[in-house]
């Protein structure tokens, strides 16, 4: 499904229109009815304000699945599995 597709779904679950969703972001309703048609993407900015709006999950949006995205808890993993490897090395 592509992305114009899944907000058009996720917006028309919450009763919203087109407008509707225009006014919130805010952005012209013609250029909203593009990113619903595929015909034009959202800047970084709509993208959150729909995300918020209709309660989406960016990595759904962008079809990022959870391994292609490192959070903060997988970085303080990384570190703390380099500093047990580092100190069983120097034990040995």
């Amino acid at each position: 499904m592509k992305l114009g597709e899944k907000i058009r779904n996720a917006r028309e679950d919450m009763d919203l229109s087109q407008t509707d969703m225009s006014k919130l972001i805010p952005m012209n309703q013609s250029n909203y009815s593009k990113i619903e048609r595929d015909i034009q993407e959202p800047n970084m900015e709509q993208l959150k304000r729909i995300c918020q709006i209709l309660k989406l999950d960016p990595r759904y949006l962008l079809d990022l699945n959870e391994f292609e995205f490192v959070t903060t808890l997988d970085m303080k993993l990384l570190k703390d599995i380099k500093s047990l490897i580092s100190k069983h090395k120097q034990e040995k």
